[in-house]
């Protein structure tokens, strides 16, 4: 007769890790959106665009900070930490990288 193993835990997801990964979520689109529409007006960028990557820069900003914090919380999974610290660290990175190849 096979044995079940059951495991009780009190661990939980995060409400703050996963709002960190919905907020680099919605970063790393945006940016996306914003370069390949860029690219389809040959390089010519509107005013909203700017707008919106500083947009971005913010939310993954917020979702960097709630990631970090989110590390520090007891008794949590560590995906949703995880994967917002890796999509925030992108955006930022990718603003920077736009950043750096404008001027």
């Amino acid at each position: 007769m096979k044995r079940k193993n059951y495991i009780f835990t009190n661990k939980k997801h995060s409400y703050k890790a996963i709002m960190a990964a919905i907020l680099g979520i919605i970063s790393l689109v945006s940016l996306g959106i914003v370069v390949y529409l860029t690219y389809l007006r040959d390089g010519q960028a509107q005013n909203g665009y700017g707008v919106t990557g500083l947009l971005a820069a913010v939310f993954s900003l917020a979702g960097l900070v709630l990631a970090i914090i989110s590390f520090r919380e007891k008794d949590n999974y560590m995906l949703f930490p995880w994967l917002g610290l890796l999509l925030n660290v992108a955006a930022l990175g990718s603003v920077g990288l736009i950043l750096y190849l404008g001027v």
